[in-house]
């Protein structure tokens, strides 16, 4: 293998790297926070998040996370041309311009809660690439020119599709080198919901109908286009030998290159016991893949919110993680997890700074 084409060693390490929270952490952890003054499970989904930051910390009470970051993974898409999108595929570039200029939601966003935003191209279109140009700021680790058109080839080869996973997983790592301690998804690509999609049609086994959205906002003759596509797509893929026992193949032949971005990015942080917070339904499709991979890897993941996309909520069902916000958004970009940011730093605090009924000298009516 040349240098810039990674063996599945690199997958392999990483992999090998994610290891179980210990049980005993987890318990200490629901002991401390069942003795702060309040009522036991008053704070609902809130104590809960703080016993998964403990355990992943592997200390009780865990840091409280202090410097977000999101990481905007770009790809395009070759399944454009099915026409599932009336977006035009130069707006890939024109939203990475806006991006790197600071204009958009995730910038706003991010800066409202202190985030540090990384825009990283893995596969933009040559038309995408035309419009961004020499545009400062832009890390620039481009596998492809954008995917195959998984409604009649694979998205990419596994060898393209382990090359994207080791940029994210090289972007995670960095922004942890650097002082970050609670990463984000985000992603930009004109017609990534429909992969999406196909992704999670081919690992749960799930009607594309049912998972199956409407993206950015399509029309009703698009989208039933759009399940039709999913359709072949995963049939076709299927056919070729890719299923749930193979998730890398299953990328490989539907996924995008920001999606493999972005399980590699997932994967860095698990092994680093750096908690990841996801976006939408190309985060959650990643999520599946990145679970298939390294089943432990779960331990890392948060879900920001509920998109509406029917595929994301089908997948944080099958990876068993509750979002912390649900307010009907299906932008993208790595908007929704960056709101849920002050979320998991108001949970890691509450375990760290509210007194216990001991330490107060409150009587606690559930004493005995």
């Amino acid at each position: 293998m040349s240098p810039e084409s990674p063996d599945t060693s690199i997958l392999d390490s990483l992999i090998t790297r994610i290891r179980p929270v210990d049980p005993a952490v987890v318990r200490a952890a629901r002991e401390h926070q069942d003795r702060l003054t309040k009522p036991r499970g008053s704070l609902g989904e809130l104590e809960a998040v703080s016993v998964r930051l403990a355990a992943l910390a592997g200390t009780v009470p865990g840091p409280v996370p202090a410097a977000p970051a999101v990481a905007v993974f770009v790809g395009d898409h070759g399944v454009h041309a099915q026409g599932v999108s009336p977006w035009p595929r130069e707006v890939t570039g024109q939203m990475v311009a806006n991006f790197l200029a600071g204009g958009a939601v995730v910038n706003a966003l991010a800066r409202q809660v202190g985030a540090t935003v990384r825009v990283v191209d893995v596969g933009m279109s040559a038309e995408a690439s035309a419009v961004v140009g020499a545009a400062p700021g832009l890390d620039r680790r481009s596998v492809r020119a954008g995917t195959g058109d998984i409604a009649v080839e694979p998205a990419m080869t596994r060898d393209q599709a382990l090359r994207a996973v080791a940029a994210g997983a090289e972007v995670a790592g960095e922004l942890i080198r650097a002082g970050h301690d609670l990463l984000v998804t985000g992603d930009m690509g004109i017609a990534n919901t429909t992969p999406s999609a196909a992704l999670v049609a081919a690992l749960l086994g799930a009607d594309p109908v049912a998972v199956t959205g409407r993206g950015t906002g399509v029309d009703d003759e698009t989208l039933a286009r759009k399940v039709g596509v999913v359709r072949r797509a995963v049939t076709r893929a299927t056919s070729a030998g890719a299923g749930p026992g193979d998730p890398l193949g299953v990328l490989a032949a539907l996924g995008g290159l920001e999606h493999a971005a972005t399980v590699g990015f997932m994967l860095a942080a698990a092994a680093a016991r750096v908690p990841v917070l996801l976006d939408g339904v190309i985060a959650c499709s990643s999520a599946l893949v990145a679970a298939a991979l390294a089943p432990e890897a779960r331990a890392a993941l948060f879900a920001g919110h509920r998109s509406v996309e029917p595929g994301a909520s089908a997948a944080l069902a099958a990876l068993g993680l509750v979002p912390l916000l649900d307010l009907g958004m299906r932008l993208g970009e790595g908007s929704g997890g960056v709101l849920a940011v002050p979320v998991v730093q108001a949970a890691a605090r509450v375990l760290a700074e509210v007194a216990t009924f001991d330490g107060a000298g409150i009587t606690d009516k559930q004493a005995g």
